[in-house]
Protein backbone atom coordinates (compact mmCIF):
# COMPACT_ATOMS: atom_id res chain seq x y z
CA UNK A 1 0.00 0.00 0.00
CA UNK A 2 0.90 3.28 -0.76
CA UNK A 3 1.98 3.02 -3.90
CA UNK A 4 -1.31 4.80 -5.24
CA UNK A 5 -0.08 8.77 -4.44
CA UNK A 6 3.90 8.30 -5.93
CA UNK A 7 2.18 6.28 -9.21
CA UNK A 8 -0.25 9.57 -9.59
CA UNK A 9 2.33 11.70 -9.17
CA UNK A 10 4.63 9.67 -11.83
CA UNK A 11 1.69 9.95 -14.46
CA UNK A 12 1.08 13.55 -13.33
CA UNK A 13 4.35 14.65 -14.18
CA UNK A 14 4.72 11.93 -17.23
CA UNK A 15 1.67 13.37 -18.63
CA UNK A 16 2.85 17.38 -17.97
CA UNK A 17 6.20 16.32 -20.01
CA UNK A 18 3.97 14.50 -22.86
CA UNK A 19 1.42 17.28 -23.67
CA UNK A 20 3.56 20.25 -22.52
CA UNK A 21 3.85 22.19 -25.47
CA UNK A 22 5.85 25.26 -24.11
CA UNK A 23 9.78 25.56 -24.85
CA UNK A 24 12.13 23.44 -22.52
CA UNK A 25 14.03 25.89 -20.14
CA UNK A 26 17.35 24.65 -21.07
CA UNK A 27 18.33 27.05 -17.71
CA UNK A 28 16.39 24.98 -14.97
CA UNK A 29 17.24 22.03 -16.65
CA UNK A 30 20.82 22.76 -16.21
CA UNK A 31 20.64 23.62 -12.51
CA UNK A 32 18.59 20.55 -12.11
CA UNK A 33 21.35 18.62 -13.45
CA UNK A 34 24.49 20.06 -12.03
CA UNK A 35 25.72 20.79 -15.24
CA UNK A 36 27.55 24.03 -15.49
CA UNK A 37 27.98 25.92 -18.98
CA UNK A 38 31.26 26.08 -20.21
CA UNK A 39 34.17 28.57 -19.52
CA UNK A 40 34.24 30.41 -23.15
CA UNK A 41 30.62 30.58 -23.84
CA UNK A 42 31.40 28.05 -26.74
CA UNK A 43 31.21 25.01 -27.80
CA UNK A 44 34.39 23.24 -27.79
CA UNK A 45 34.33 22.33 -31.49
CA UNK A 46 32.83 19.37 -33.16
CA UNK A 47 33.47 16.47 -31.26
CA UNK A 48 34.02 14.31 -34.88
CA UNK A 49 36.75 16.31 -36.15
CA UNK A 50 39.70 14.75 -37.44
CA UNK A 51 42.98 15.78 -35.49
CA UNK A 52 44.84 14.36 -38.17
CA UNK A 53 43.11 16.04 -41.02
CA UNK A 54 45.89 18.53 -41.42
CA UNK A 55 48.79 16.12 -41.39
CA UNK A 56 49.92 15.45 -45.41
CA UNK A 57 51.71 12.32 -46.84
CA UNK A 58 55.00 14.44 -46.13
CA UNK A 59 54.39 15.01 -42.65
CA UNK A 60 53.23 11.03 -41.94
CA UNK A 61 56.70 10.18 -44.04
CA UNK A 62 59.00 12.26 -41.96
CA UNK A 63 57.27 10.62 -38.63
CA UNK A 64 57.78 7.26 -39.55
CA UNK A 65 61.10 7.85 -41.28
CA UNK A 66 63.44 6.58 -38.18
CA UNK A 67 62.01 3.37 -37.69
CA UNK A 68 63.96 0.62 -39.23
CA UNK A 69 62.70 -0.97 -42.07
CA UNK A 70 62.13 -4.16 -41.60
CA UNK A 71 61.50 -5.47 -45.28
CA UNK A 72 66.12 -4.27 -45.97
CA UNK A 73 66.88 -6.75 -43.29
CA UNK A 74 65.18 -9.86 -43.95
CA UNK A 75 66.15 -9.37 -47.66
CA UNK A 76 65.79 -13.15 -49.25
CA UNK A 77 64.73 -14.72 -46.05
CA UNK A 78 61.62 -16.54 -47.36
CA UNK A 79 60.82 -19.27 -45.39
CA UNK A 80 59.37 -18.54 -42.00
CA UNK A 81 62.62 -20.82 -40.04
CA UNK A 82 64.70 -18.06 -41.51
CA UNK A 83 66.77 -19.75 -43.87
CA UNK A 84 66.74 -18.20 -47.55
CA UNK A 85 66.15 -19.85 -50.62
CA UNK A 86 69.07 -20.87 -52.42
Amino acid sequence: MGRGRAKAKQVKVARRLKYNTSGTDLDRLREELGVGASPSGEDDGDPYDDPYEDDTDEDLADRYADYPDDEDDEAGDDAPDGRGRR
